[in-house]
């Protein structure tokens, strides 16, 4: 007797695909980079994406006056410049329809609504399995599950997967509106208010700027040192500078001239509670990934007092925030600009090329391949230059490996449809 009845809806839920080339998790700038290298070299491929649409952090996780910090020219991915029209710093939105013109330009088609639920290299045939739920549509819920099974992996979910949230004593006793800065989108329904900013980086310090240009009145929390950077200097990118510097003279003397600069302009930025780290914002940059805050105005708020600087939190209670230092803060909403990171923990199941953190252990330019056809791409913590490089790389190294297939898997059909033809 059968235990269970027949469902044949199950049994076309579950599917199993053979993919002639990578799978390539994620629809971010780096998944659509590698895409477009791989298209150029005629290697077949698919890419997952969990959202509807392709960058989807960008598209639904940013606030509205953002702007990219470093000039386009660092930031356009391979082979697809900016439109000449754009201004240096593009705005979010001109950054988005960038990404879908290059998307259409390279005839890329993500597939959309499904979520790679586990990702395990098969040793005993050399092949990855790449499992997923996809989410058919609002009106039909029910999700079908896939299994790809391919020889190359690109892992392109990037550091920014998801949001990290932290706990803090007596939050669920605040009674105010708590949200973390991926759900912001501008200080219109703060006017007025008392609010305080979790986190004093470049979300922290433009969420706090965009704020005070609302009429609200934000406390931004500094919990430790911070490197401040001017984001041009005489009229030219800081970034762009950093990395002319970093060409011709040693890592030391190069963070020794940005801080004399920054210096300059900024004066000493330890009255206003903002102290720098010891090392240099690029030696910082290269140990631990902390990127330095690029200053766009919040800098001349915080001098005014127009945004407060304040030290640690130490718990929460109904409408007030009590600080390490003592002060007791009414406050009517908190933002949380406390970051994001990979998920790859959650989903990879390997554990030689990535940390524990979800990122490769090998530092960059070295950390985009890995074995059994793993790869990474948007891990480097040098934003979209970066990933833009990895992607060329992990591209061209595909299309040298399928091709090499291609051609014995052409030669043994050859030779079998010779032997086939001598027996008659």
């Amino acid at each position: 007797m059968v235990p269970h009845s027949f469902d044949q809806d199950d049994l076309f839920a579950r599917r199993c695909i053979w993919v002639n080339g990578p799978v390539i998790v994620g629809a971010g700038p780096s998944g659509l980079a590698v895409g477009a290298g791989l298209k150029e070299q005629g290697v077949p491929f698919i890419i997952l994406e969990r959202a509807n649409c392709i960058a989807s952090l960008w598209q639904k996780r940013t606030y509205d006056r953002l702007k990219l910090h470093l000039p386009k020219q660092f930031c356009q991915l391979p082979n697809f410049p900016f439109p000449e029209d754009f201004p240096e710093y593009p705005t979010k939105n001109q950054f988005i329809n960038y990404l879908e013109s290059y998307a259409q330009h390279f005839d890329i088609s993500p597939q959309f609504n499904e979520t790679v639920q586990s990702a395990k290299y098969d040793e005993t045939f050399g092949l990855w399995r790449v499992k997923t739920i996809v989410s058919t549509s609002n009106s039909n819920p029910a999700a079908a599950e896939v299994e790809y099974i391919c020889r190359w992996l690109v892992v392109a979910t990037g550091e920014n997967a998801e949001k990290v949230v932290p706990e803090f004593e007596g939050l669920e006793e605040f009674g105010g509106n708590v949200m973390h800065v991926c759900d912001y989108k501008s200080g219109v329904a703060y006017r007025g208010k008392q609010v305080l900013v979790v986190g004093c980086g470049n979300s922290g310090m433009e969420v706090s700027l965009d704020l005070c240009n609302h009429n609200a009145s934000p406390s931004m929390v500094v919990r430790s040192s911070v490197h401040v950077l001017p984001r041009e200097i005489c009229g030219k990118s800081t970034f762009g500078l950093a990395v002319l510097l970093m060409k011709w003279l040693p890592l030391w003397l190069a963070d020794k001239i940005l801080l004399i600069l920054a210096w300059l302009i900024f004066g000493n930025l330890e009255k206003y509670g903002l102290r720098r780290p010891s090392l240099g914002p690029l030696e910082l940059k290269n140990i631990s990934g902390k990127t330095p805050v690029l200053d766009i105005g919040a800098l001349q708020k915080i001098r005014s007092g127009e945004i407060k600087v304040v030290p640690g939190i130490k718990r929460f209670s109904h409408g007030r925030v009590e600080l390490v230092d003592g002060q007791n803060l009414e406050i009517d909403s908190v933002i949380l600009a406390t970051g994001y990171r990979s998920n790859v923990p959650s989903w990879l199941k390997e554990n030689e090329f990535f940390s524990r953190e979800g990122i490769p252990k090998n530092s960059f330019p070295n950390g985009w391949k890995g074995k059994g056809g793993l790869y990474a791409v948007g891990f480097t913590r040098r934003g979209l230059s970066g990933a833009s490089l990895d992607a060329m790389g992990v591209s061209q190294d595909i299309a040298k490996s399928w091709k090499e297939e291609t051609k014995q898997k052409r030669k043994s059909v050859a030779a079998r449809h010779r032997r086939c033809i001598s027996h008659f």
